[in-house]
């Protein structure tokens, strides 16, 4: 009688174990890495039905109204090489909001930086603290890059928590974008950018000033880096000319509000 429930036992065990291996498998294989059809004459860029459907199922936003000429600007500061300052001058001097995802090792060498952002009224969003490819995390792991990274910005700022948040390198499955949403984190992506991440690649203002431009759409979420010298120096002429072409920049609270319906002033 034994041997019969050994051998059950043993087909069991065996069973959980194909299944998980086939669990961990459909999981590699739903890894996204962000990515969609470049906007070009003012029409706005596409990722395509899929991701455009995983994205609405969970309240994540690449774009906003393509019909309406206004863009956000958005940073990614996962270190600091000099340029941050200038592009929050031009911020400034433009009167226009950004958000900078920002990363642990941001929040703990640049703190001064990341409190003018608070002080100039930009929002804080959470690239995570270590810059993990989070769709390989559990979910546990998940919420302690994102709470982690939170707890740092109270204490070096004193603002409760982020609400925005995205994803390292682009990289995501849906379990990321579900445990953000459990934990109060919507997924912000972003419809124009451009290879701006290296820092020691130089290629000139007109370089990223025409990548905007090129790229630039109604309803546009613009992705920068602060590491880009070009970026830095770029900025101020994007800006010009495109409020010359009718468009306003407002901040990523103003696009949530526009996705869920809220009439906008």
């Amino acid at each position: 009688m034994w041997k019969h429930h050994f051998l059950g036992i043993m087909l069991i065990c065996t069973a959980i174990i194909t299944f998980m291996l086939s669990t961990n498998t459909t999981a590699q294989a739903s890894e996204y890495h962000w990515g969609f059809k470049r906007a070009t004459n003012n029409e706005p860029a596409q990722a395509g039905a899929e991701l455009d459907a995983l994205l609405e199922k969970y309240g994540a936003i690449y774009k906003g109204k393509p019909d309406e000429k206004i863009a956000y600007l958005s940073f990614d500061n996962g270190y600091e090489n000099g340029f941050t300052e200038s592009i929050l001058d031009t911020l400034a001097a433009e009167n226009v909001p950004a958000t900078f995802f920002l990363t642990g090792h941001y929040l703990t060498s640049a703190t001064d930086l990341v409190k003018r952002m608070v002080a100039d009224g930009h929002t804080i969003g959470n690239h995570s603290y270590g810059h993990p490819n989070m769709a390989r995390l559990s979910d546990s792991e998940m919420v302690a890059e994102w709470e982690k990274f939170d707890n740092k910005l109270k204490e070096l700022t004193g603002i409760k928590r982020t609400y925005y948040a995205r994803p390292p390198e682009g990289i995501f499955n849906e379990r990321v974008l579900k445990v953000g949403n459990d934990n109060g984190y919507r997924h912000i992506f972003w419809s124009v950018a451009f290879k701006d991440w290296l820092k020691d690649e130089r290629r000139g203002y007109k370089y990223a000033y025409d990548a905007l431009m090129q790229q630039l759409h109604p309803g546009a979420v613009i992705l920068m880096h602060t590491v880009a010298q070009d970026n830095a120096e770029a900025l101020p002429k994007f800006i010009e000319d495109a409020k010359a072409q009718g468009y306003t920049f407002k901040s990523l609270d103003d696009l949530v509000l526009e996705y869920e319906g809220v009439t906008l002033p």
